[in-house]
């Protein structure tokens, strides 16, 4: 279906999409993988994402914690989370993830992952950082809270370890990070995912593909009024 008309088949039609998220909200994946089928399926949309920082635990150790006794006292019941993991696992394989609950080990406090990919913005890496975040936690169960860990991404990603350290250990990007999570929440979104399109249209939790390119439908009329 072309939303955008005959007139634009051949055009490139800009649009920004603001993600907020935390690396280990499984929906947020989820919905990540989701929007990547809407848009293959729109290419004549340039779209330009970019990701912001939301601290599910910020309260978290530094070193985090193990992972079941962190969800135990969230959630209380396992047998219940466990159900929950299983039907993400099943909605996962639908859109091409892995996920490998049963290999995470350690809930990670997040705030250098979000240092990371702040650090990757810079360099036009940040979706390719956010991607392999995502990958390392879920199918890896790798503790992405650790500087090693973040490292290894950062030079997966074409960054340079030693300068990416020095600014993690630093804590040169904490302050950014706190103001854009205030501004956030002050906004009210209370929760992730959220996606912000061209900054009028905003989708909360992980939406379907579908919704995805309802959302395109519904801006491709505002900017036909518009214009």
């Amino acid at each position: 279906m072309d939303f955008f008309g005959e007139s634009t088949r051949c055009s490139i039609i800009p649009m920004r999409i603001d993600i907020v998220s935390d690396m280990i909200c499984p929906w947020c994946y989820l919905g990540k993988r989701r929007l990547e089928v809407a848009l293959a399926r729109h290419p004549e949309l340039s779209a330009k994402v970019n990701w912001l920082p939301f601290e599910l635990n910020p309260s978290m150790p530094a070193g985090g914690m193990p992972r079941d006794e962190y969800l135990g006292a969230k959630f209380g019941s396992l047998d219940t989370l466990r159900e929950a993991e299983s039907r993400l696992a099943g909605l996962g394989d639908q859109e091409g993830i892995t996920y490998r609950f049963d290999r995470i080990r350690i809930s990670p406090n997040t705030r250098a992952a979000h240092a990371l990919v702040e650090i990757a913005a810079e360099t036009g890496q940040q979706d390719q950082v956010v991607e392999a975040l995502f990958r390392a936690y879920f199918e890896s169960g790798k503790d992405i809270g650790s500087l090693d860990t973040l490292l290894m991404i950062a030079a997966s990603a074409g960054l340079e370890p030693s300068l990416v350290g020095a600014r993690l250990q630093g804590r040169e990007d904490w302050p950014a990070i706190d103001a854009v999570e205030r501004e956030i929440r002050a906004a009210g979104i209370t929760g992730v995912p959220c996606f912000i399109l061209d900054r009028r249209l905003v989708l909360r939790g992980a939406q379907e593909t579908v919704a995805f390119e309802g959302a395109f439908e519904e801006l491709a009329r505002t900017r036909g009024n518009a214009a």
